[in-house]
């Protein structure tokens, strides 16, 4: 039988596939996110900083809400992204 912390990481999986059918490629995504960040901010952001930022976004809403699940599967589904735009 699988363990709480072994279920929630299928269910995270799961949850960064579908988001992936959704939006496409996520170095794509976190590359254009980048592009337009950089835009805004006047300096280049990287696919890697637009991740970290996210990370954070997410980190400091559980803060607020540490049994947020959401918020817990997207620090845990960006971590993984972060491994993809790095690699």
């Amino acid at each position: 039988m699988s363990s709480p912390a072994e279920k929630f990481l299928k269910h995270v999986a799961n949850v960064t596939a579908e988001r992936s059918a959704l939006y496409g490629d996520a170095r794509t995504s976190m590359a254009a996110i980048a592009t337009r960040w950089s835009v805004t901010l006047g300096r280049e952001i990287t696919a890697a900083q637009v991740v970290l930022c996210l990370l954070d976004l997410k980190l400091a809403r559980l803060a607020h809400d540490p049994a947020h699940e959401d918020s817990a599967v997207d620090v845990c589904g960006y971590a993984a992204l972060l491994r993809e735009v790095t690699s």
